[in-house]
């Protein structure tokens, strides 16, 4: 993909990526690309949905917005590319068919809905609440599929078929084997010290990923005769003082490497397996909140935008809310032979 001269120099863009116009006005809380297409969807702390149509030279132009009656803090598409399921802070989950324009409710938690998936392999939805829940829906019926109890209020949630990982409060961690759903495979404390801010399951289902607001990643495998491949790293850190949340993790869907943001605004790919940083990109002027490759991985759309680490009254609470498209190469993302890398520190 050649995207020629048209990414903005703005500050907040030192990477030179292409700038999506027409950005939400408020804290960017989840980007989700289509599976079928290259559809992105941005949702807002405003409550706006709004969802962009990339063309081959980098361009992304609004296709159509929706809106909750509050802050949106996560999105899935359906598998045929056609719905985008968003939910949040007003406790429902809404299907928002894109044909007809139409949103719609499907789902209701008695506490915002932090986390979503589409699980294609059994045509439900899954969410996970801060009321300690995590819900299975049919979204043609009213009433949940299933409800499964949580030991603490889900903070991030990622599945690969048969594989679902939730990283709740208090560091609990929760993970589901969906051939059977009701009852955790494994339930454990994650790795890291203080608070999960996301996860990412493994491409192979094998394990997950765990990132935190200390700068660090764990590597984690569910079977315990594999427990010898676990590792943790510190990424997103400046010095020994400057310690910065890892907000968001996304495998690569043809490399199997994976990329984190943080709240420093850096963006970096890394090989788990040869225990390596790939590439290390030049530091946004604000912080990352969320990114994710599209379908084939050609692009990484992430967002620079404040993510309320610091509190209302920071600075940074009045930086502009953009979204950037990083045209991925290869060489960026591709594994390597094994090298003394990011082992355990």
């Amino acid at each position: 993909m050649s995207w020629g001269q048209a990414a903005t120099q703005a500050p907040a863009n030192p990477n030179g990526d292409f700038l999506v116009a027409n950005p939400p006005n408020d804290g960017i809380s989840s980007l989700s690309w289509s599976p079928t297409g290259n559809f992105l969807v941005a949702t807002a702390w405003d409550g706006d949905v709004y969802c962009y149509e990339v063309a081959n030279n980098g361009q992304a132009m609004p296709k159509a917005s929706t809106k909750h009656e509050a802050p949106v803090l996560c999105s899935s598409w359906s598998s045929d590319g056609a719905s985008v399921f968003t939910g949040g802070c007003d406790n429902i989950a809404k299907k928002w068919d894109l044909a007809s324009g139409q949103a719609t409710q499907i789902a209701q938690h008695d506490g915002a809905i932090r986390h979503m998936a589409w699980i294609e392999q059994v045509g439900l939805l899954v969410t996970g609440s801060w009321d300690r829940t995590l819900k299975y829906w049919d979204t043609r019926q009213p009433n949940p599929a299933l409800q499964v109890q949580l030991p603490e209020r889900c903070y991030a949630l990622d599945v690969t078929h048969p594989l679902l990982v939730v990283g709740c409060a208090e560091r609990q961690i929760q993970i589901f084997n969906l051939s059977n759903p009701q009852v955790p495979y494994k339930q454990l404390l994650s790795p890291l010290k203080y608070q999960t801010r996301c996860v990412a399951t493994f491409p192979d289902r094998s394990g997950y990923l765990v990132g935190s607001i200390e700068g660090r990643v764990a590597v984690q495998h569910v079977e315990d005769n594999l427990q010898s491949k676990n590792f943790t790293f510190k990424c997103h850190r400046e010095g020994t003082q400057d310690i910065y949340a890892v907000n968001s993790i996304s495998f690569h869907p043809t490399f199997g490497t994976f990329v984190t943001a943080g709240a420093d605004g850096n963006f970096n790919f890394w090989d788990k397996d040869s225990k390596q940083r790939l590439k290390n990109m030049t530091k946004c002027s604000a912080p990352i909140s969320c990114g994710n490759f599209n379908r084939d991985g050609t692009i990484y759309a992430y967002a620079v935008s404040y993510d309320w680490s610091k509190g209302g009254d920071n600075p940074l609470s009045n930086t502009p809310n953009n979204i950037y498209l990083h045209a991925v190469n290869e060489t960026e993302v591709k594994p390597r032979p094994a090298k003394s890398g990011i082992g355990r520190r």
